[in-house]
């Protein structure tokens, strides 16, 4: 028996246009259900909200995503945005989440980098590192930060 493990993004009203925006990088299959689909009336606040949504693509990127109702924004606050930032060479933020990418070839994940990075806040270029052959972070903007780097090849002492 397998186990996988999917992140899933909490949005307040954008979490459509993430997901489109993650399928048109990484490619599969978009499937998003508004609080409409599940029958809230028409004209309240919530209803083209999603739901549930994910993108899943053959290549085994997978995400999930929905907007968090308009009545928890009311009574908990909309939460500041949390930035990351590099300062003498340490990664220093407030986020509790980083989403990483990892492949295995500089030009494969380069690829999803040149299409991620549109609108983004590039914390580090996509780069060789001392412990991987590239290495690059950005925040997209719907403030996700994200890590994508290419597997270190390790060879047995």
């Amino acid at each position: 028996m397998g186990i996988t493990t999917t992140a899933h993004l909490n949005f307040r009203g954008n979490a459509r246009r993430a997901l489109e925006f993650y399928q048109s990088v990484f490619g599969g299959r978009l499937t998003v259900i508004t609080y409409g689909d599940f029958g809230m009336p028409n004209g309240l606040p919530d209803t083209d909200r999603v739901v549930w949504g994910q993108v899943e693509a053959d290549n085994g990127f997978r995400i999930m995503a929905y907007d968090v109702p308009s009545q928890a924004e009311a009574t908990t606050g909309t939460a500041a945005a949390s930035t990351t930032w590099r300062e003498n060479g340490m990664t220093l933020t407030g986020q509790p989440y980083f989403m990483c990418i990892r492949g295995e070839s500089v030009e494969e994940v380069g690829a999803l980098w040149g299409t991620l990075v549109d609108g983004a806040t590039v914390v580090e270029a996509y780069a060789t590192t001392q412990w991987a052959p590239a290495f690059g972070m950005l925040t997209d903007r719907f403030g996700v930060t994200w890590i994508l780097d290419v597997a270190a090849r390790h060879t047995a002492a």
